[in-house]
């Protein structure tokens, strides 16, 4: 946290903060005032952020904790204020609303807006199931469990309350049709997070519905309990409606008056629907719906539009989302169905809606996540191709940055202001730049010592683990005796954690063990392969990869004469993913180009100087500065039909692999033989690719879509941040 706070707080009671829904902890009144009356101007002055998932667990990132840690706060003569210390100070940190790399990256978006002062609400939906746990065996490979969590017991979550019925959860009324064209209605409590500044100065509201409560309908209960629940497709259709249908409910609700709805992507779109359905009776009178013709419809589309903002996140085809018409024709009326034939229709797939395509229709701004992700989805949606720009993402430096290397930038004096500025490192003129690199060296091997510690306790838990459950841990070094399977630190390690799908190709760079293993016994190299993440339960071919990379570690460790250890760390969440990203020594990610939209996970290990070993895909053609910041390798043909392919036929394994097993030996050589090149790498990555793969370039490119009027102070610090970097680069 910054040492320089622009806020004076001298007890913790001043960070308790109220309004009639409730009794809050983060930020002073003052600043809650502030905050929630910008967003309830009738000015329209603000942004509602409407995301699937959103994660901000506060076990990595956390300036409320970290603050009253620093100021000694931790008692308080008032019971309420006490109670709350000892949920920030000692609560459980897990709020499991997230999958993988798209909540994650709302989590950071909304943390940049808060740093910047953005006015901005979220809303998502609470799973009282969460995203489910991950337990991992050798033989069968992923085993889904329900997540158990507590919203009650969690620091920076507030239940909000009923104005009219003091001491009364608020409840939200959300219109729905049945499959008989009749009104029914489901009900949600609403539950806060505040998403606070670093320096307790701003906050972005996260609203998160939840519908797991007595009053809503049976159907809707269900389909409120985990996230991503695709259990059935009505169950998939409803969880979108849900979202979606909630928005309006909520805002009004609340009081507040967002000008513009910035989808991200497209689970959210049915809200469209109901502004449609809205501007038709205001146009057309209340019996519009006897009268409205195709016309009436496109005219209120297009008047929507003018509202809407939409991130389209994948080229993958199963990210985008298909409802069969008779579906939808038992769960909506008549008048749906007309606005849905004209604006969710699919050219490939006529028996189908596509919400996709209907996102992509009623907008005033559509962004894909990276250069080259644009030019797929302009392939892809041609006839919006011209509408289609580039925003690429970011992660939030703050949260991703480990403790030392954050340490180190705190004391370099040339990179003074770098957690409020991440443009600072591009400015970099280091007066003693051997010493900075010997110091980011030392730094880098702490962070990779915290890994290699946390891996070998966790091999060492496995061995009790096959002698206490049935589980038989997912590790071949758990086999083997201590002595012979602990990681040491300074070994080369890769890293590579995300969502397992087919097309990300986790397996890639073992499919020719052999090949691999010469490579490392010819020059005694040693390495590390450190892995992670989780396969959605109903991807059974995903499931299949991650199998297969626990098949793969017996005879890599056996061929290779234990110079490779293939380890899989299970329940991957965001505080091994800091771990990871800050403790390995180079990034792969190896997806079938151009099937990576972004690839947030490799921006996240650059935050640390940390290489990338990558296929040009996504943002690492933004990236890879022609080599200055690590390594390339596999296909970079044209974009065609083929390239899109998913099919097993089209992923490329053998040609993608052969292109890694040549580009080997060059990093491990470097690493082993020539460290101080290696750390120019390093120092490459701060200068080049902290300035512009951070949430705040990204939040302040946002901002150009969003038609704000900020304080001239604000609206200087944003361009300053969109002077980064230009996504939409002059020759697209």
């Amino acid at each position: 946290m910054s040492n320089n706070k622009l806020i004076n707080i001298n007890s913790v009671e001043e960070l308790s903060c109220s309004n009639k829904f409730g009794t809050f902890f983060g930020v002073p009144q003052s600043v809650f005032d502030r905050v929630w009356q910008e967003l309830s101007s009738p000015k329209k002055n603000s942004v509602a952020y409407v995301s699937m998932e959103i994660g901000a667990d506060p076990d990595i990132f956390h300036p409320v904790q970290d603050f009253l840690q620093e100021e000694g706060f931790t008692q308080s003569p008032e019971p309420a204020i006490q109670q709350v210390l000892d949920k920030y100070l000692h609560g459980p940190r897990k709020i499991p609303n997230y999958s993988g790399g798209l909540g994650v990256l709302a989590g950071d978006t909304l943390k940049s807006f808060a740093d910047t002062h953005i006015p901005v609400i979220a809303i998502s939906l609470l799973y009282r199931e969460g995203y489910f746990s991950q337990l991992v065996d050798s033989r069968v490979g992923q085993i889904d469990q329900a997540t158990n969590w507590s919203p009650e017991a969690t620091p920076t979550l507030f239940q909000l309350q009923d104005p009219e019925d003091p001491g009364q959860p608020l409840e939200i009324t959300v219109p729905f049709f049945n499959e008989y064209d009749h009104p029914t209605e489901a009900k949600a409590h609403v539950w806060m997070k505040m998403e606070v500044s670093e320096e307790l100065d701003y906050f972005v509201p996260e609203f998160l519905l939840d519908y797991f409560i007595p009053s809503s309908p049976p159907w809707v209960r269900e389909a409120g309990l985990r996230l991503y629940n695709a259990t059935s497709a009505i169950m998939k259709a409803n969880q979108r409606r849900m979202l979606g249908s909630g928005i309006l409910p909520l805002t009004e609700a609340l009081g507040l008056t967002p000008g513009t709805i910035h989808l991200n992507e497209q689970h959210g779109v049915t809200v469209t629907l109901h502004l449609i359905l809205r501007h038709l009776e205001k146009t057309l009178g209340k019996e519009y719906r006897s009268t409205m013709r195709d016309e009436d419809i496109m005219a209120a589309a297009r008047e929507v539009a003018e509202h809407i903002v939409y991130t389209i996140h994948t080229p993958v085809k199963a990210g985008h989302d298909r409802f069969a018409r008779s579906l939808y024709t038992g769960i909506s009326h008549e008048t749906c169905h007309q606005i849905l034939n004209l604006l969710a229709i699919d050219a490939d797939s006529p028996h189908e809606y596509n919400f996709t395509a209907f996102a992509m229709r009623v907008n005033r701004a559509i962004n894909s996540v990276s250069r080259l992700h644009r030019d797929v989805t302009r392939k892809q949606f041609p006839d919006v191709a011209d509408k289609i720009k580039a925003i690429t993402n970011g992660v939030h430096h703050l949260t991703w940055i480990s403790e030392t290397r954050a340490e180190l930038f705190d004391k370099t004096k040339e990179l003074k202001d770098w957690r409020d500025d991440p443009g600072v490192f591009a400015r970099m003129q280091l007066s003693d730049e051997q010493n900075f690199c010997k110091q980011l060296q030392q730094a880098w091997y702490q962070d990779n010592q915290v890994l290699v510690e946390y891996i070998n306790t966790m091999l060492s838990e496995h061995r009790t683990q096959m002698d206490t459950t049935w589980i038989d841990p997912p590790n071949y070094l758990s086999r083997l005796p201590p002595e012979d399977s602990c990681l040491q630190p300074g070994v080369f390690t890769v890293g590579f954690a995300r969502r397992f799908s087919t097309y990300k190709r986790a397996d890639l760079i073992f499919d020719d063990i052999p090949a691999l293993a010469d490579i490392l016994v010819r020059n005694n190299w040693q390495i590390n392969f450190i892995f992670a993440g989780k396969a959605h339960p109903q991807d059974e071919p995903g499931k299949s990869v991650l199998k297969l990379i626990l098949d793969n570690q017996k005879e890599l460790y056996k061929r290779s004469n234990g110079l490779a250890q293939l380890i899989f760390v299970p329940g991957y969440d965001m505080r091994i993913a800091k771990m990871m990203v800050s403790g390995v020594h180079t990034w792969l990610n190896s997806p079938k180009r151009p099937l990576e939209a972004s690839g947030t996970s490799g921006m996240k290990a650059a935050m640390n100087g940390v290489p990338n070993l990558s296929v040009m895909d996504g943002w690492w053609v933004e990236g890879y500065h022609d080599g200055a910041t690590g390594w390339k390798f596999g296909y970079e043909g044209p974009l065609n039909a083929d390239s899109l392919s998913e099919h097993p036929d089209t992923l490329l394994y053998a040609e993608d692999s052969q292109s890694f097993y040549q580009l080997l030996p060059q990093v491990l050589e470097l690493f082993y033989e020539r460290p101080d090149e290696y750390m120019q790498l390093a120092l490459n990555n701060l200068r080049l690719n902290v300035p512009i793969f951070n949430t705040h370039r990204m939040a302040a490119e946002y901002v150009r879509k969003y038609d704000l009027e900020l304080p001239a102070q604000t609206e200087a610090r944003i361009k300053d941040f969109q002077n980064l970097y230009q996504s939409e680069s002059s020759d697209s």
